[in-house]
């Protein structure tokens, strides 16, 4: 009696060393493939560096539409790649945290890039951390982000965006990073950035809806949508947008009524 339950015992004993050796290596292989900072390095796009185009050579508005969102999409889907990686070593990332495991040095790499892109402060690497990356690691709706750049841009037609890849009407707070506003009220020192290239704009766009305190209504409203397994739409989160204008409710309307009248211009996915 006493030797089969011993049998019995070291035969548990053996499975569960192999469950838990599988999982071991189920972790570390999906750590070797995408826990490495060079996954995050997608080839900026040739046409980036390319001046922008003159949008007011078209007569037609459709035309000058279809091509507006040609131009910026391609780079918004590069974006939205990076984007999607950066979110999968978050996720491999908290998976080595969970089991007890201290980051090697290609983790401990990304890790830092990740909560520094992100700006996401902790003393104590806990839960809370990898929750906050997961919240802000996130992409963005493509169509959300040509309505913004139509209408902060006047569909590319603004100095800032012809002569500085601002789409977004991004400002900078040092001197000589930009342009100076015409209408700059006195006692301001802000200017409106300028960009080497149009993946430079289109990152720095993203970065901010994901990073900072002011859209922080926007990563909730995404958040939520996750949780209760509802999709993700450009829709749901230009409601999160109120503190990108001084106009509040009327620039999330305008918004709203952009992405209504022109989704089909916009050469997406229906």
């Amino acid at each position: 009696m006493l030797k089969n339950l011993l049998s019995a015992l070291v035969i548990l004993l053996l499975v569960v060393t192999f469950i838990v050796v599988t999982q071991q290596n189920h972790i570390d292989k999906k750590s070797h493939l995408v826990v490495n900072l060079k996954a995050f390095d997608i080839p900026v796009l040739e046409s980036d560096k390319d001046p922008v185009p003159d949008f007011n050579t078209y007569e037609n508005v459709i035309d000058k539409k279809k091509a507006f969102f040609a131009y910026l999409l391609p780079e918004v889907k590069r974006q939205n790649t990076i984007i999607t990686i950066e979110r999968q070593a978050v996720i491999t990332l908290f998976d080595v945290h969970k089991s007890g495991k201290t980051f090697n040095k290609s983790q401990k790499a990304v890790f830092e890039y990740l909560v520094n892109k992100y700006t996401v402060q902790f003393e104590t690497l806990n839960d809370a951390v990898f929750d906050e990356l997961k919240i802000k690691v996130d992409v963005i709706p493509e169509a959300l982000v040509l309505v913004q750049g139509a209408i902060e841009s006047g569909w590319g037609t603004s100095r800032f965006a012809r002569q500085g890849y601002n789409f977004f009407g991004l400002w900078c707070f040092k001197e000589g990073c930009g342009f100076v506003p015409k209408q700059r009220i006195e006692g301001a020192v802000h200017e409106v950035a300028k960009f080497s290239d149009l993946s430079h704009a289109v990152m720095t766009y993203m970065r901010n809806i994901n990073r900072l305190y002011a859209y922080e209504e926007l990563r909730s409203l995404r958040l939520a949508c996750h949780t209760n397994n509802k999709p993700v739409t450009a829709d749901v989160l230009a409601n999160g947008l109120i503190s990108y204008s001084e106009r509040g409710q009327e620039y999330i309307d305008e918004l709203l009524d952009m992405l209504r009248v022109n989704k089909k211009h916009m050469g997406l996915q229906q």
